[in-house]
């Protein structure tokens, strides 16, 4: 692949990435330096990619990685306590935000990429480099987990 495909290639998902990064890290700042480090090692690893129709998924993989990496920086800093200053982070404490956040790592990059990025079965599954099979039944047992969550939080509020 060469650096101008690659850079129409990668210009053509930014979008998507920002949303992924977005849902990952919780801020637009975050998302938007996570989605230019993506790009930046996969134009640097672009020569390894053996079949350019999965781009997309292999682009994203990277994104989750760089996603993950800083996710594991920010756990070994003290967090900080704010209200929230602006209506998009008030957005990011709705209960579905949070109960997307509780779920464990691996149910949540299946629901992150199936619903919120918008990739098929099959992509999350290359992207995750996990059988689809898997994809699927992590994508079931998430939405159990969340739609459990989200009734019991619904009957406490009613209470």
């Amino acid at each position: 692949m060469t650096e101008q495909r690659y850079a129409a290639e990668a210009e053509a998902l930014r979008e998507q990435l920002y949303r992924t990064a977005y849902l990952y890290l919780g801020g637009a700042s975050q998302a938007v330096d996570a989605v230019d480090e993506a790009v930046y090692k996969g134009l640097r690893a672009c020569g390894k990619l053996r079949e350019e129709r999965y781009f997309s998924t292999w682009l994203t993989r990277i994104l989750i990685n760089v996603c993950h990496t800083e996710l594991r920086r920010r756990r070994r800093l003290a967090p900080l306590e704010e209200l929230p200053e602006t209506a998009q982070e008030a957005f990011d404490a709705l209960p579905l935000r949070e109960a997307v956040g509780r779920l464990p790592r691996e149910l949540k990059d299946v629901i992150v990429l199936r619903y919120f990025t918008g990739l098929t079965l099959a992509e999350t599954a290359r992207a995750l480099d996990i059988p689809q099979g898997t994809a699927a039944s992590r994508q079931r047992r998430a939405l159990s987990l969340l739609r459990l969550e989200l009734t019991d939080g619904e009957e406490a509020a009613d209470r």
